[in-house]
């Protein structure tokens, strides 16, 4: 059975479709929705079918995907095509944050363990997705994102509501000082295990948010961790160096 987490507070809103899906045990690579990875495309893109058919029912739909490299880069979407949906030839270049006000476009991010974030600004009609792993957290991939939003689209920060989707958690994820010191000046982001730290990226992304000028009131955090949940969420650090990735999407309709 194909089953999704949605955020309740972007369930308020008839124009607007989002979701993020699950593993299925009974589809092929648990319902990995990743071509980039190695697996039979088309069986991939059977997985990209039947999840298309779910969410946008009888409606045309255009998905966008992007090739995702740990980036800040940002593009913003101004057409209603379908990029990187059936192939990874036309998926968009180098990006790690996807932004639109076109209607039936939905914007994808896929993950086993990053943080996905899903923005919407209800008064500009305006919706982003935005892939942050430690690099892209680092680099405040999540807080340029709205701003790229209030320059182009002329959004107000205090407008945006913020999904932030499934993700290894504070509880599960190790690393080493080379990682955790790019956020020393956040101390209530991690905690020193010997010479490890535990590291909490998604409070990361929820505190870059708030300084971007998000009322703490329009985020809404999963509080899912992918490695302790690794029975609904593909997670690479627990299936060490999994294949599947699960995907996290929003558009409006």
């Amino acid at each position: 059975m194909i089953d999704f987490y949605r955020f309740e507070h972007f369930q308020k809103y008839k124009e607007l479709l989002h979701a993020v899906t699950t593993k299925s045990m009974g589809s092929p690579y648990e319902f990995s929705l990743a071509l980039h990875t190695g697996e039979d495309q088309q069986e991939i893109i059977q997985n990209r079918t039947i999840l298309s058919s779910l969410l946008a029912e009888d409606k045309q739909v255009h998905f966008v995907v992007a090739d995702q490299t740990h980036s800040d880069h940002i593009k913003v979407i101004k057409s209603k095509e379908t990029k990187g949906w059936q192939s990874l030839e036309d998926a968009v270049e180098d990006s790690d944050a996807l932004i639109t006000n076109v209607p039936d476009v939905v914007l994808t991010i896929l993950t086993a363990d990053c943080v996905p974030v899903l923005l919407y600004d209800e008064r500009q009609k305006v919706v982003a997705a935005v892939h942050a792993g430690w690099k892209g957290t680092k680099k405040r991939i999540v807080a340029k994102t709205i701003v790229k939003m209030t320059e182009i689209f002329g959004c107000d920060p205090e407008d945006i509501i913020a999904g932030i989707a499934p993700s290894v958690g504070r509880c599960c994820y190790e690393v080493d000082r080379n990682v955790a010191g790019h956020f020393f000046d956040i101390p209530e982001s991690f905690a020193s295990v010997g010479e490890k730290f535990m590291l909490d990226l998604p409070l990361i992304n929820k505190k870059q948010l708030l300084d971007a000028g998000i009322k703490k009131e329009h985020i809404e955090m999963s509080g899912i961790c992918t490695s302790c949940e690794v029975d609904r969420f593909f997670s690479y650090r627990k299936e060490q160096g999994c294949s599947g990735r699960f995907m996290s999407m929003i558009g409006l309709i």
